[in-house]
């Protein structure tokens, strides 16, 4: 199948058109995690009796799920390492699917997870592992991540990196996304709340970028009701709108997470934890899509989650009270 061919690019003409419906909204699954938690992405070993190993599994088992996410036709794209990426198109995993392929190009310091490590409590420095090229060979669509900080060096050396970035893009054919990570830490906007301070950066950051060198769509924490609506409006023909998943938290997060973000103007959602740690996560991506397409509220689709791992004999990780339960305070204002 063409590159250009497959969901995500029908999905992106309708959005752009201003003929969204539900069923246009883009899912990515971000199985890239070995790009910043190393050898613990997979999660804990356990052993015939569920009891951990104190050992973590081999990336197999994380391409294993990745080849059953594309399997299911529930996605749009699979974000991977160029490592992942060959393994799986050498297998020919994405062959006669609607699924787009796509890697992490960039892999600054503040998405190192490492058991022990203290990057997190450092303003990210910009930095690449894969090469353009190499991974041109495999796909034509790359994540690149940038975060800001109200720090004028730090600032101006991503811009000035991503500037890097989009013209070798640009000279290997590669389409990009860009992400835009919330600091990991608090930092002084004055009296402006941070959703605010990230918009204008985002807009500043893209009002000089000709059309040809666009990201397709952000990928970005959700900040809440208004400043989702604010970006979401502000130029909808040129910017549209992902939301992160962040942590696993309950299904119930997940659910809200996405049928809030929709609501107020997202049109994709790339999730990594939220759909590799969940019990079955083709049925969670199934779940979101229900939401999304206005088939079920957040709760009615938690309550279908959970009666289908009942019947799949899948024991939940809580129950189902605790799993109705939101969490992340951002969420807790609009949730339904």
């Amino acid at each position: 199948m063409a590159e250009t061919d497959r969901t995500l690019d029908r999905k992106l003409v309708h959005i752009r058109s201003g003929a969204y419906r539900g069923s246009d909204f883009i899912i990515a699954d971000a199985k890239d995690g070995d790009m910043g938690g190393g050898a613990s992405v997979a999660g804990p070993e356990v052993d015939e009796a569920g009891r951990p190993t104190g050992l973590m599994k081999p990336i197999a088992a994380y391409r294993s799920a990745m080849k059953a996410m594309v399997a299911s036709g529930l996605i749009d794209i699979m974000l991977m390492s160029l490592s992942s990426a060959e393994a799986l198109i050498v297998e020919n995993a994405f062959a006669d699917t609607d699924v787009t392929p796509a890697v992490r190009l960039n892999d600054t310091t503040d998405i190192w997870g490492f058991r022990g490590g203290a990057y997190r409590k450092h303003a990210a420095k910009p930095f690449r592992t894969a090469r353009i090229d190499r991974a041109r060979q495999l796909c034509d669509l790359g994540l690149y991540a940038v975060t800001f900080y109200n720090d004028l060096e730090r600032d101006v050396a991503a811009l000035e990196a991503y500037a890097t970035f989009r013209d070798e893009a640009g000279a290997q054919g590669m389409r990009h996304f860009l992400e835009v990570f919330n600091p990991a830490f608090s930092i002084d906007t004055g009296d402006a709340e941070l959703g605010a301070y990230v918009n204008d950066a985002i807009a500043r950051c893209l009002a000089g970028v000709a059309s040809a060198d666009r990201p397709l769509f952000l990928k970005m924490q959700y900040n809440g009701a208004r400043a989702m609506e604010e970006l979401a409006a502000f130029d909808p023909g040129n910017l549209i709108i992902g939301i992160l998943g962040g942590s696993a938290g309950t299904t119930r997060d997940t659910m809200e997470l996405v049928g809030q973000a929709e609501r107020h103007g997202a049109r994709v959602a790339l999730f990594g934890r939220k759909i590799y740690f969940a019990e079955d996560s083709v049925e969670i991506v199934r779940s979101m899509r229900r939401v999304v397409e206005g088939e079920a509220a957040p709760v009615e689709a938690v309550k279908v989650y959970h009666d289908h791992l009942q019947k799949r004999g899948i024991r939940p990780v809580r129950t189902l009270e605790d799993d109705l339960a939101v969490t992340d305070p951002v969420l807790k204002a609009e949730a339904v």
